[in-house]
């Protein structure tokens, strides 16, 4: 499939954003390795943010599969429930949390890593990326992610005039829609993961938050999810247990690009990438 490039010309007041979806396995990094720069250079983008929460296998991210979503050109990477789940994990989130960070509101004493970063462009444009995880179907010890993006925002006060970036981690449509509503106005961009179905929803919402309910995965689209189809289907159709598997063929890129204001750091585009 080739890449769907009709976006507007940048403008130079502007400063955009590249947000890609969970990567699913083998496939969805191939696809990263194969499209990921020429897709950046082709939207003139000035940062990358990538959900790595299912690149290793399926399930987590390790130390390889972290690099190797780096090598491809992402910026950043955030995660989610399986953050921690691959062995070695832990240590590489904690060693490399100034680009790969794990949800914020994971309970702080007992969590490698950290929940945001700051992330600086060539020309000194000041991003703080931020990871939250919703509750809604989740399961987990985690702390609300209302109260701790209250928190973060009193926090981040000392960092100055930044643009601000979210990927919200969560099952429920509902919840992601109520932590728009929550930061409108207060963040530039709000972006949904974890249910892997790119939604139709992309907008500008009214306070000027970039706003997406998920960005959907990038991985084989010959499965369900990302998954081998006959697995998904056997687990649906009777009680026998069958351990996922990824599956096979040509990865698909999906997730948005976003153009926030320089000066007040709103957004005021926010465009579906498919390719």
């Amino acid at each position: 499939m080739k890449p769907i490039l009709e976006y507007p010309m940048k403008e130079r007041s502007n400063f955009r954003v590249i947000c890609i979806g969970d990567v699913v396995g083998r496939p969805g990094r191939a696809a990263l390795r194969d499209r990921l720069r020429s897709i950046r250079e082709a939207t003139n983008a000035d940062l990358v943010v990538v959900n790595g929460e299912n690149a290793a296998g399926g399930a987590g991210i390790d130390a390889g599969t972290a690099r190797e979503i780096r090598d491809a050109g992402a910026d950043i990477v955030t995660l989610g429930d399986h953050a921690f789940q691959r062995k070695g994990s832990a240590e590489f989130i904690e060693q490399n949390s100034s680009w790969c960070v794990r949800p914020l509101n994971f309970p702080e004493n007992t969590s490698p890593g950290k929940g945001w970063c700051s992330w600086k462009a060539p020309d000194g444009t000041k991003v703080l990326v931020v990871n939250l995880m919703g509750r809604v179907f989740m399961g987990g010890a985690l702390d609300c992610p209302f109260q701790v993006m209250n928190k973060w925002f009193r926090m981040i006060e000392s960092e100055g005039d930044a643009i601000t970036v979210c990927d919200m981690h969560a099952e429920a449509t509902s919840e992601k829609w109520a932590m728009a509503r929550h930061v409108d106005g207060r963040l530039s961009l709000v972006v949904g993961t974890h249910t892997h179905v790119q939604t139709s929803d992309a907008q500008v919402l009214p306070g000027g938050t970039g706003f997406i309910t998920d960005l959907g995965m990038t991985g084989s689209n010959t499965g369900v999810i990302g998954m081998d189809a006959q697995v998904a289907l056997q687990r649906f159709m009777g009680p026998k247990p069958a351990p996922y598997e990824i599956a096979e063929g040509d990865g698909f890129i999906r997730g948005v690009v976003a153009d926030i204001d320089r000066v007040s750091r709103k957004a005021v585009g926010i465009y579906l990438l498919n390719c």
